[in-house]
């Protein structure tokens, strides 16, 4: 069994989309699929809550546009089958997030925790709208809610893992042996204690990947983006950047904490423990070796 994460861009059109169905089809092993929201609706739904709680209506329009966004996604990767189901499923999670906006619009007093909270709601909508998109679109997918097993806890202003009870949820959501296609969210979280939504942080999908990969201890990780892999330098600045086809987890890490964008920096660490290697694989050019992070070389 193996984990597979598709980040924003690999789940950001139809094209990438079927690129995504594609991948997942071919596999010979069972497999999670993590995945993050569509391209850009994270942003979207940040800014439409500071439009909310200024008072201006102006997030509506923004909304409508991210509405018709997934309704295109649909109607483009989705068997026609499944679409009915898919969009009335999307258009609930559609209708929450005009719930909560209209809530922060008509109460621009309520206390800054409420608010953060509700905040914190409304960004969860992108996965788990996302999510439902590729879960309808691949036969037979088994679809998982991550705040069901992805903790945190307060600490001070902010909400940090509860890695032990994480990584026993997990094995209680997935018993062994895992069979067949299973989809989940990356990113999204459950406050442990008082069960309100939270989340990883920015770049939390790896890390989500990571933490399932090993409680489940995954014969891999492989991390699908947008580009082919590890470089040596930045292929976007330099003509004669070459690939790395191999490196142990410190180099990778060391280039993360560097700011290399391709993994986000605490992903390693759950998987380096155990050994499980982790592979960077482009959406877009599947066919590409890719870069495989492992103990040694």
């Amino acid at each position: 069994m193996k984990v597979l994460k598709f980040g924003g861009t690999s789940v950001g059109s139809v094209q990438s989309l079927l690129n995504v169905k594609h991948i997942v089809e071919n596999q010979r092993e069972a497999v999670i699929v993590v995945v993050s929201a569509l391209g850009g609706v994270t942003n979207q739904l940040i800014e439409m809550t500071r439009l909310a709680q200024s008072g201006s209506d102006d997030y509506l329009p923004m909304l409508e546009l991210v509405s018709d966004r997934h309704r295109q996604v649909i109607d483009g990767v989705v068997p026609k089958a499944m679409q009915g189901q898919c969009h009335a499923i999307v258009e609930q999670f559609l209708e929450n997030l005009r719930s909560f906006y209209g809530t922060l619009a008509l109460n621009r007093e309520l206390p800054q925790l409420e608010q953060q909270r509700l905040a914190d709601a409304i960004v969860c909508h992108g996965e788990v709208m996302s999510s439902a998109v590729v879960a309808c679109m691949i036969e037979g997918a088994v679809p998982h809610f991550s705040p069901n097993f992805i903790k945190t806890r307060e600490h001070g202003d902010t909400h940090v893992l509860d890695a032990e009870l994480t990584a026993q949820l997990i094995a209680q959501e997935w018993l062994a042996p895992v069979e067949g296609i299973h989809v989940a969210q990356g990113f999204i979280a459950d406050d442990a204690d008082e069960h309100f939504k939270t989340n990883l942080g920015r770049g939390g999908s790896d890390y989500t990947a990571a933490l399932i990969a090993a409680a489940l201890r995954a014969d891999s990780l492989e991390i699908w983006t947008d580009v082919d892999g590890f470089y040596d330098k930045d292929p976007r600045k330099h003509a004669d950047a070459q690939l790395l086809p191999e490196m142990t987890y410190a180099q990778a890490q060391e280039l993360c904490d560097a700011g290399a964008k391709v993994i986000y920096p605490p992903t390693l660490s759950p998987v380096a423990e155990l050994g499980i290697p982790v592979w960077v694989k482009n959406t877009f050019n599947p066919t590409a070796t890719g870069t495989v992070i492992r103990e040694s070389l």
